[in-house]
């Protein structure tokens, strides 16, 4: 069967810029159980995001930013920035968890390496040339003959084998009825063009209205319009920009993670009933380092905090191996000791949103690395 990837550019779906320019993608599996991946571009700073305020060093490394009393007690030793109220809400609630001091396998610390190596699943950047997030959409039977995608350009954890189709919101107006007729007139006969205009249309009745808001709770509503639905995706990718704060970081990382906020809200929101089938797992590259440099930012480092939300999510706690703030405790003299497998995450939270062998599910989406050991137990079956 040929394989099929599918990019759309018609200026009645163009793509648009918001928030930091993300993207939504998604995929068509035969499921009840969504699963939806979001990705931080940038390295978020885990150590900022979910703040171990009982830690005794982290007061002094921190600084400027390490916090006051406005921040979210999540237990003893952690505390969530307040910008995150509706996730605060869901954690209260049993319906998010964090796990700090995660690490994919890569070290150095660039962002277009980093970003490569937790898309793809490799060890070292390149190495791999599709994404784990299609490899997943290939362990399922599909529903229909092509997975879609809701980007400019389809992020590189959904290339792959499994074809997938994009779509783009867009800011420009709406075509009117009769351009829209016309252009489907003029292509009706094109062996090439027809194929792709209909599954332009077909996306764009799953998407319906709102489609054309360029803001983070549009995107949300956005994302719970194609999930919700009967005959919709089952997979979904949201790309997220924007959280490389080397200066400023407290102003730009709060509006981010309102951002961020926001559209969770606006997804669980909009899926309403579903929801409760539904795991969000939020994922960055690497973390920052763990001392504030000299304009009130953050640099590259490694260990970070990724985030679980959803319905299915067994909430309402923060799993960790803590490795400590000290000076003898951080990773290489400056950043958070990595004492998790961001791939071991994936791989027990991918299966069991799923109803996957998360055993089965570590090989498949992890094949160039050792043996990866899922963490399970953090998702509803």
């Amino acid at each position: 069967m040929l394989v099929r990837r599918r990019f759309l550019s018609f200026a009645a779906l163009g793509a648009g810029a918001f928030w930091v320019g993300p993207h939504l993608a998604l995929a068509n599996v035969a499921s009840e159980r969504r699963f939806v991946f979001v990705i931080q571009r940038g390295a978020a700073d885990g150590l900022d995001i979910v703040r171990p305020y009982g830690d005794p060093a982290y007061a002094a490394l921190r600084g400027r930013l390490a916090g006051g009393a406005d921040a979210i007690k999540l237990d003893g030793l952690f505390a969530l920035h307040p910008a995150l109220v509706e996730l605060g809400r869901m954690y209260a609630q049993r319906q998010a968890l964090f796990v700090h001091a995660v690490a994919s396998p890569y070290r150095d610390r660039s962002h277009f390496d980093g970003q490569n190596v937790l898309e793809t699943g490799g060890l070292h950047p390149y190495e791999v040339k599709d994404g784990w997030l299609n490899r997943l959409v290939a362990l399922l039977p599909q529903t229909r003959d092509e997975a879609i995608a809701i980007a400019a350009t389809v992020p590189m954890a959904l290339r792959g084998r499994a074809p997938v189709t994009s779509y783009a919101p867009s800011g420009l107006p709406q075509a009117s009825d009769d351009l829209m007729t016309r252009v489907a007139t003029l292509y009706d006969a094109d062996p090439q063009l027809h194929p792709l205009w209909a599954a332009a249309m077909d996306a764009t009745t799953l998407a319906g209205h709102g489609a054309t808001k360029q803001d983070p709770a549009s995107l949300g509503r956005l994302s719970a319009s194609f999930l919700a639905q009967d005959n919709g995706p089952r997979i979904a990718m949201i790309e997220t920009g924007g959280w490389d704060t080397h200066t400023a970081q407290a102003p730009r990382l709060a509006a981010q993670l309102k951002a961020l906020d926001t559209m969770l809200a606006a997804l669980r929101d909009g899926l309403g009933p579903v929801w409760l089938q539904t795991t969000v797992l939020v994922a960055t590259e690497f973390g920052r380092t763990a001392a504030v440099n000299g304009t009130g930012g953050t640099d590259h480092g490694t260990g970070t905090v990724a985030m679980l939300a959803g319905g299915a999510v067994r909430g309402g706690r923060v799993v960790t191996d803590w490795p400590g703030l000290a000076a003898n405790q951080l990773y290489e003299d400056r950043d958070l000791r990595p004492t998790a497998s961001l791939d071991a995450l994936i791989a027990g939270v991918a299966g069991e949103s799923l109803g996957l062998d998360p055993e089965h599910v570590a090989r498949a989406l992890f094949p160039a690395a050792p043996p990866v050991r899922p963490i399970t137990g953090l998702v509803r079956a």
